[in-house]
């Protein structure tokens, strides 16, 4: 009986190791907003198996209302998120360091829509609606620089304020509530629509960051986890209806409302801004300029305090 303890507690001696690799090879992702194609490639890498290939297990758990992404991530409670290249900055700036372990975004998706066919410049006072959650610093950048005035309307996640009449106009992403417009019968034309990549706004968006404590403590870990996810990337873009496929697996499972002609134009148009337009290839990389760009523009409307540089933004340094 004695000895039978001690081989059962070896064996358990033994094991421990084994179980806290597997605890340290654990992340846990949370996107910065519900299921949807704009995180197409990392529900690939989870379905197609990316991530257990390379040795890490990931669990993809989205944000609440009570627990936004970058909340969960402060709190520890998931160890990566997607944010766009102004929030990161915004963030880092108030006194959260964070690492780019991988840039998706190659280009800003961000538009103005106006009602009645107006030209969202030439409309200064209008009440134009931005997401209560963030993802606007480039808009109020724009609007200060030419003087509009805007007064800002936050809203949640629909378009029913501007379709309402309530709005004058409002902000959209090109991959999301610009085809939700469309599906309301919205008119989009040349004039009442600015789009924020052929005005010099053009500010990579998103990208996968971690705390850099929890970077510095794990790089091989983010480097594998960055790695299969680019492959999910990759991926989806040689099988765009397969994607389809899964991403639609990940809105149903999350009882998300929407459906799946939105979700296919959605992924279409987040896969189209991954493609650089100088180099016409997907190159998954953080680009200086862009971040000089953009820490230029917030600095310049008072919205960083000092200079937030490439080098503090990087994984390899």
């Amino acid at each position: 009986m004695k000895k039978h303890i001690q081989y059962l507690m070896l064996a358990v001696a033994l094991l421990l190791p084994q179980m806290a690799s597997a605890q340290d090879e654990t992340i846990v992702f949370t996107p910065q907003w519900t299921a949807q194609a704009q995180f197409a490639g990392y529900y690939v890498a989870e379905a197609k198996g990316f991530y257990r290939k390379a040795g890490v297990n990931v669990r993809i758990e989205h944000p609440t209302s009570t627990q936004p992404a970058m909340s969960r991530l402060r709190k520890n409670v998931c160890q990566a998120t997607t944010l766009q290249l102004c929030q990161a900055l915004e963030i880092i700036d108030a006194g959260t360091p964070l690492v780019n372990i991988l840039q998706t975004s190659m280009n800003n998706a961000m538009v103005i829509v106006s009602a009645r066919n107006r030209n969202p410049l030439k409309h200064k006072g209008a009440r134009v609606g931005i997401w209560s959650v963030g993802f606007g610093q480039l808009a109020i950048c724009m609007s200060q620089k030419e003087h509009l005035d805007y007064e800002w309307i936050r809203f949640a996640q629909n378009i029913n304020l501007f379709v309402a009449g309530a709005l004058d106009a409002m902000l959209a992403m090109s991959y999301n509530e610009y085809y939700q417009l469309v599906q309301a019968g919205v008119v989009m034309t040349e004039d009442n629509v600015y789009r924020f990549c052929d005005h010099g706004y053009n500010v990579q968006e998103d990208g996968l960051y971690m705390l850099r404590d929890f970077y510095e403590e794990h790089p091989a870990l983010a480097k594998k986890f960055a790695q299969a996810s680019r492959q999910g990337w990759e991926w989806a873009a040689r099988h765009p209806k397969e994607t389809l496929d899964i991403v639609m697996q990940y809105v149903e499972k999350n009882r998300i409302p929407t459906n799946r002609v939105i979700q296919e134009l959605m992924l279409k148009d987040v896969l189209r801004m991954q493609v650089d337009r100088e180099s016409k290839r997907r190159e998954f990389r953080l680009r200086p300029d862009m971040v000089r760009k953009a820490c230029k523009l917030m600095r310049e409307n008072h919205m960083l305090k000092r200079e937030v540089t490439y080098n503090e933004l990087i994984s390899e340094k």
